[in-house]
């Protein structure tokens, strides 16, 4: 690699920007659970309003904070000598607890809506949420057959890990999104009466709107460090990444 002396210094290492992400991480899981706390009652799993509650904490803490930790994996310095088989199974690990979490979030909204007459998957955030985890899950079996199990050939591999790659960040995009949109859809629900109206920013609604843009903001910082070319493994075609 070509590297000019300008590029090296304004190449931030990995270790500190992985340090700030878990930091932010951190800080959106710990937001979404106060607002629900403080604001939205506390957490139950009885099909109460409380056991909803559950839904937008497991959905952040898994579908966004795991899952966005799962992608960067392989962008730790450490993993790049030595076998790369632990660090698959560290990667598949997370993004199956992601996906765990996610499915127990599910769980949770549609007892809630089933023991209250509610609707379900009548909204455009119920839909991008549903395709989001259907599409998860098959893009977390499609790469442990792929790259854990040991049948698949080496041009299989090489074949699939793009579009590996591309769903991966795919689907995280999603996620924020779905996580997003389902913020603003529960401030418009909740908010709506006297002098807690949502057009009328109480203190709610903008607790829970900064809890949007710090989910936002780890997304787009996940995506560009997978993006930076400096922070990717730089033996990928060699033949232990494909043992």
């Amino acid at each position: 690699r070509c590297h000019h002396p300008v590029v090296e210094m304004l190449d931030l290492p990995f270790l500190p920007f992985c340090i700030l992400l878990g930091v932010l991480g951190f800080v959106c899981v710990a937001f979404v659970s106060a607002w629900c706390q403080y604001w939205r009652g506390g957490f139950a799993w009885d099909g109460s309003i409380q056991m909803f509650n559950w839904h937008p904490v497991l959905m952040v803490t898994g579908m966004v904070v795991l899952y966005g930790a799962a992608s960067l994996v392989y962008r730790l310095p450490v993993s790049w000598s030595g076998p790369k088989l632990p660090w698959k199974v560290l990667h598949s690990s997370l993004a199956l607890a992601a996906f765990i979490l996610a499915v127990l979030g599910l769980v949770a909204v549609f007892r809630f809506h089933n023991d209250h007459g509610t609707p379900n998957m009548y909204s455009l955030h119920s839909w991008l949420g549903l395709a989001t985890i259907l599409l998860f899950s098959c893009q977390w079996l499609a790469g442990f057959s792929t790259f854990l199990l040991p049948w698949a050939p080496a041009w299989l591999r090489g074949l699939y890990k793009p579009v590996h790659v591309f769903f991966g960040s795919t689907i995280l995009l999603l996620a924020v999104a779905s996580c997003v949109s389902g913020i603003n859809e529960k401030l418009f629900f909740s908010l709506k009466n006297g002098t807690t109206q949502y057009k009328l920013l109480p203190a709610e609604a903008v607790f829970a709107n900064t809890l949007g843009l710090l989910i936002l903001l780890f997304g787009v910082l996940v995506l560009g460090a997978l993006a930076r070319p400096s922070w990717k493994r730089p033996d990928a075609d060699s033949p232990d990444s494909r043992q």
